[in-house]
């Protein structure tokens, strides 16, 4: 039964370094037909403070390129729940990676992912992403390359329509599953929810976080308050 297990997760992690494999076979095709302006503008960091009945959580996103190489990139996302009755933070989890863009909307990334669960450990992944004035979209399935590996998947959608030249009305869904394959048992997942206004750069409204823990799926949830920052 082990050695069938094995051969499974061999096979995923296979399956996983050939869909990258062929996305890099593409680059040069991309590259001779691709004749956009490679000017940019980096995106803010978003920083993000949730107060609930749990006690507090703190997000932010980062993500960037560099504008010597703007093919290259960073992006991290940090999160860190601080529970009323205790002094220390016993849930955290923090990626951070460098990027490289395959082509319009997608990135191979690779870098470490480190939680109260797990320790550090590195990491390689695929991020799409699609931005415009009223959306955001990302999806970014990622697998650890350590010996208990975790494959992972995190999906953010954001909806901000106008309502005039300062205020937009603003929601967001955010969602994680993390699964341990040797054991082939969940270990972290979380749906996130936020809805409100946006002054600016500034957002505030109502959210929930609705968090589970380990293979039993032990579940704790927080509704409050949120207030956000895009920091450019």
């Amino acid at each position: 039964m082990k050695t069938i297990k094995k051969k499974s997760q061999a096979k995923i992690l296979k399956l996983f370094f050939l869909g990258i494999i062929i996305s890099l076979g593409f680059i040069d095709k991309v590259k001779a037909q691709n004749t956009e302006d490679t000017a940019f503008r980096n995106p803010p960091i978003n920083a993000e403070v949730l107060l609930s009945n749990r006690g507090m959580t703190f997000q932010a996103i980062i993500d960037k390129k560099f504008v010597s190489a703007p093919k290259f990139g960073f992006f991290s996302v940090t999160n860190l729940v601080g529970e009323w009755d205790t002094n220390q933070v016993n849930d955290y989890m923090t990626q951070a990676s460098l990027t490289y863009d395959l082509f319009k909307g997608f990135k191979l990334t690779g870098g470490f992912h480190t939680s109260s669960g797990t320790g550090m450990r590195p990491t390689v992944g695929v991020m799409y992403n699609y931005a415009n004035q009223d959306w955001l979209i990302v999806a970014y399935p990622r697998v650890d390359l350590s010996k208990a590996s975790n494959v992972e998947g995190l999906v953010l959608v954001e909806y901000k329509p106008k309502i005039n030249d300062n205020w937009r009305l603003y929601s967001r869904i955010q969602c994680l599953y993390a699964y341990t394959m040797n054991i082939e048992k969940h270990t972290r997942s979380y749906i996130q929810a936020r809805a409100g206004l946006s002054y600016k750069e500034f957002t505030f409204g109502v959210g929930t976080n609705i968090d589970y823990y380990g293979p039993i799926k032990h579940n704790e949830n927080s509704f409050g308050g949120f207030v956000s920052v895009l920091l450019f």
